[in-house]
């Protein structure tokens, strides 16, 4: 399996640490290695990242879930990131979509406001609205995290996996106030997982 990524892209952490996690061997092909994004254009014409080609297979997964998802599929040997039809698993794929929009969504916007090729002139009255969303998030997640393991539970899963890249880019632009310590402890138990 070869993996198309950029390193600095919360989705394409969220696909390795799902990797790593599960301990199956892949290719990383950074994009910006010689030729890499021709390879990774002519499998996703679309342009987006990350991207797996599993030639074995025969396939080509892009979207970090569903790569994910895929990964669970290839490897039934291994503990599942994701899960069957239960309750659980869809209290897991919730908390992907929680993780990958509510918190990444907010950082994203204001990430792109300070870059001066993408907008000259930051809109502060923008970055207020999104500094504003993620206190609401970090308020509910502060009040629906277990205060030990993991976002959904007792095992690692795609939540984990989206939450990892998410809270760290997260606290830079807008730090998680001092009177959240159930998500400031789940922030630094994801840090300190090996896979991530």
């Amino acid at each position: 399996m070869i993996l198309y990524y950029h390193p600095l892209s919360s989705y394409c952490w969220k696909v390795l640490i799902a990797f790593y996690e599960n301990g199956t061997p892949f290719t990383p092909r950074m994009l910006e290695g010689e030729g890499v994004a021709q390879e990774w254009l002519a499998l996703w014409p679309i342009g987006k990242f990350p991207v797996l080609r599993d030639s074995t297979r025969d396939m080509t997964v892009a979207e970090a879930s569903i790569i994910i998802e895929y990964l669970d599929r290839v490897t039934p040997d291994k503990p599942p990131l994701v899960g069957d039809a239960s309750d659980t698993t869809l209290q897991i794929r919730f908390l992907d979509r929680l993780f990958d929009n509510y918190v990444m969504g907010p950082t994203q916007e204001i990430v792109g406001q300070h870059i001066p090729f993408l907008t000259p002139v930051p809109d502060e009255a923008r970055i207020a609205r999104e500094k504003a969303a993620l206190d609401k998030i970090y308020a509910w997640l502060e009040s629906h995290l277990p205060e030990q393991g993991w976002a959904a539970g007792d095992r690692f899963t795609l939540a984990d996996c989206a939450a990892a890249p998410s809270l760290f880019y997260a606290e830079w632009v807008h730090p998680i106030p001092a009177d959240h310590p159930r998500l400031t402890a789940y922030r630094a138990r994801l840090l300190a997982r090996p896979s991530v």
